[in-house]
């Protein structure tokens, strides 16, 4: 097996044996300003490349949302132990995050989406990685929740490739999400620059142009974050830690 894949495998076994005795955990009851995270359960996205969704991409945020006094929730379409990469502990954010028997243990035991009350999260943010360009589209259980979450005059946050999940919502009036909004996403250049174009589904930028958004990009790999009212999108990893931060700020606000 590929060293890589070894060590992924190796992680994912400490963090089911870890989490055990938490496996019938149950969702949390309504708490002010809490945010529910959502990653992938894609486990590859090709025979040797693992899916899942991009570890500082879920790490980062969730240092500001601790700095901030914001508790938060982790869920995924079939809850569970959810598959990650960019599992680096050179970071210290993820170093941070790995080595809280809490936060792991809620990324051992992540919610069922469909076992998740919106009601209970004033925001909800879409974590990005490949996996989200399979299981976050066209997923009823992901629209619902960033539906009422959004109707519920919450926010609505994503990240690189966790906008996937934006495509197809439609609001309680029936129109799009994104249509005439200002967001971003990885974007169609820093696709092909990582030679992932012609592994992924669909191409993530044009698919939002095509739902009407009005879609912004740094240069490749900068930060870039982009807030529409209560609408907040990041370009890539690299705006991670922007989207939290601008999640925060929405959420100080209200």
């Amino acid at each position: 097996m590929h060293v890589f894949l070894r060590t992924i495998v190796i992680v994912l076994s400490l963090l089911a044996a870890g989490s055990a005795a938490a496996a019938n955990a149950t969702a949390p009851g309504p708490a002010k300003k809490r945010v529910l995270i959502v990653v992938s359960s894609l486990d590859r996205k090709a025979p040797n490349l693992v899916g899942g969704f991009w570890f500082p991409e879920l790490t980062h945020p969730v240092e500001v949302f601790n700095h901030a006094g914001l508790d938060y929730d982790i869920a995924s379409p079939k809850g569970g132990l959810a598959p990650f990469d960019g599992f680096d502990l050179k970071d210290q954010a993820n170093l941070d995050f790995w080595t809280s028997p809490q936060h792991r243990n809620k990324l051992g035991n992540t919610l069922r989406l469909a076992t998740v009350d919106p009601a209970n999260y004033a925001a909800i943010l879409l974590v990005g990685g490949h996996g989200p360009m399979w299981d976050f589209v066209d997923n009823p259980e992901l629209g619902a929740l960033v539906r009422t979450i959004y109707d519920n005059h919450g926010i609505v946050s994503a990240v690189c490739h966790g906008p996937a999940g934006l495509v197809d919502v439609r609001l309680g009036n029936g129109a799009r999400l994104i249509d005439g909004r200002r967001l971003t996403a990885f974007t169609a250049e820093e696709e092909a620059a990582r030679h992932y174009d012609t592994i992924v589904p669909f191409e993530l930028e044009q698919a939002l142009k095509d739902a009407g958004a009005r879609f912004e990009q740094a240069s490749n790999f900068e930060s870039r974050v982009v807030v529409d009212d209560r609408l907040i999108t990041g370009q890539n990893p690299a705006s991670a830690k922007g989207v939290g931060e601008a999640v925060v700020n929405a959420l100080r606000g209200r």
